[in-house]
């Protein structure tokens, strides 16, 4: 029989779905629990997704794992990390009930005793520090009396960040003492109750009632700013060996701080053995992402963050070492995988639907390779018929923080690909 993977997200991604398409093609049984109107039920490897709540969040991914019994779970955002942590420690806690999900979620992720870790971004660099990898000073910041002192001492710019948050919606650049300030209040503020109701009953997303509710203040980080290009490595390990791993230089995104549309791929030496790093001394298994500065003088690579969950490269099959995917199933089924051929000798791809939503007319799209899933032509119809208010794909671009594209030179005409037609709706 296939092994069964269960791919749980709490938002509408689209990257969730991409890598439910690579899953099944590295021979996976795919299940997925996530919001409605999810774009991987527009795909023909999930036949009935299971419903994710925002109200019940636990009860949804226990009653998604009850029915598909899968071999593996991958988180695709923090929300749904976060969930399978909590799971685990409350069956830990009910007198270690439950001992075939406390196994599933640790076979899923790895070592338990690093959750809290992964999530912490402070406690993470500290690992990061003691592991001897390159990274910026990073300090947990309580208050804005805090936050002046930290900037008198580091200088700015500063990059203040909130633990919990993906997509780069909890990240802020502040360059003077008063955009520090006003960052750290933003970050730090609950959801307010108006911007809840207003998701919940318009956008059908009831992830932050609980926040709102209880006006739990996230924990805000400080980091020193690292001049340079941005760059990310995403990878497959299993109890903390890395089984595939590609690294990218980052050309294009949707917005200033969100996540990437358009990548390069490298070889880094500094990346490769960080993540190696990394896992081993986590204990990883599944898939995660770390992201990265590039110095812009010395090319040399500072790690800045981890991504405790699948990314939005994660599903690209880039051959013998670069195939997350099929390296997952190897070490699932234990057995010799043969990976399929690249789907592209190219080293810069743009990914689809993201980069297509933020400018139908980037010259990208017509130089690299553009990574249309053509055989799953309902998929790509949800994508191309988003409204373009539910196309910031990762997340909404906040009042405070304007979106800020990259800005890309004009060109005659714009479409999907130099050679293939443009999807309709």
């Amino acid at each position: 029989m296939k092994p069964r993977v269960l791919v749980a997200t709490t938002c509408r991604w689209f990257s969730a779905a991409r890598l439910a398409i690579s899953l099944a093609k590295a021979g996976f049984h795919v299940d997925a629990v996530c919001p409605s109107r999810h774009a991987i039920a527009a795909t023909t490897v999930v036949r009935q997704p299971h419903r994710y709540h925002g109200i019940a969040p636990l009860r949804s991914f226990a009653s998604a794992i009850i029915a598909t019994s899968p071999d593996i779970i991958i988180p695709c955002d923090e929300p749904a990390l976060r969930h399978l942590h909590e799971l685990y420690y409350r069956a830990e806690s009910r007198g270690g009930e439950r001992p075939d999900v406390r196994a599933l979620i640790e076979r899923s992720l790895g070592a338990p005793k690093y959750f809290q870790i992964v999530c912490e971004r402070a406690s993470f660099m500290k690992v990061a520090e003691e592991e001897g990898i390159r990274g910026p000073n990073t300090q947990v910041i309580s208050n804005t009396t805090e936050l002046m002192k930290w900037t008198a001492r580091m200088g700015f710019p500063v990059v203040l960040k909130s633990d919990g948050t993906s997509g780069g919606d909890g990240v802020r650049i502040a360059r003077t003492p008063q955009e520090a300030e006003n960052a750290f209040h933003a970050l730090q503020a609950p959801p307010s109750l108006a911007r809840t109701a207003k998701r919940a009953f318009v956008d059908r997303d009831a992830r932050s009632v609980w926040p709102s509710i209880f006006r739990n203040e996230p924990v805000i980080s400080a980091q020193t700013f690292v001049e340079g290009g941005e760059a990310t490595s995403t990878i497959a390990c299993w109890e903390g060996t890395v089984l595939a791993g590609l690294h990218c230089e980052v050309l294009n995104k949707h917005y200033a701080t969100g996540p990437a549309t358009v990548l390069r791929l490298i070889e880094n030496a500094d990346m490769s053995t960080a993540a190696e790093k990394i896992a081993r001394r986590l204990g990883l298994s599944g898939i995660h992402g770390l992201d990265f500065m590039l110095e812009a003088e010395s090319g040399k690579a500072h790690l800045i963050e981890i991504n405790p969950r699948a990314t939005q490269v994660g599903h690209l099959a880039l051959g013998s070492g670069r195939d997350l995917p099929a390296a997952l199933y190897g070490a699932v089924t234990r057995n010799i995988i043969h990976e399929p051929p690249t789907i592209t000798d190219k080293d810069t791809i743009t990914l689809f639907p993201h980069e297509w939503l933020r400018n139908p007319a980037s010259p990208f799209i017509q130089s690299s390779y553009h990574d249309i899933p053509w055989e799953e032509p309902e998929f790509i119809r949800a994508c191309v018929g988003t409204r373009q208010k539910e196309t910031d794909l990762y997340s909404q671009c906040k009042a405070d923080q304007p979106c800020r594209p990259f800005a890309s030179p004009p060109v005659s005409e714009g479409s999907l690909s130099a050679s293939s037609p443009k999807p309709t709706a």
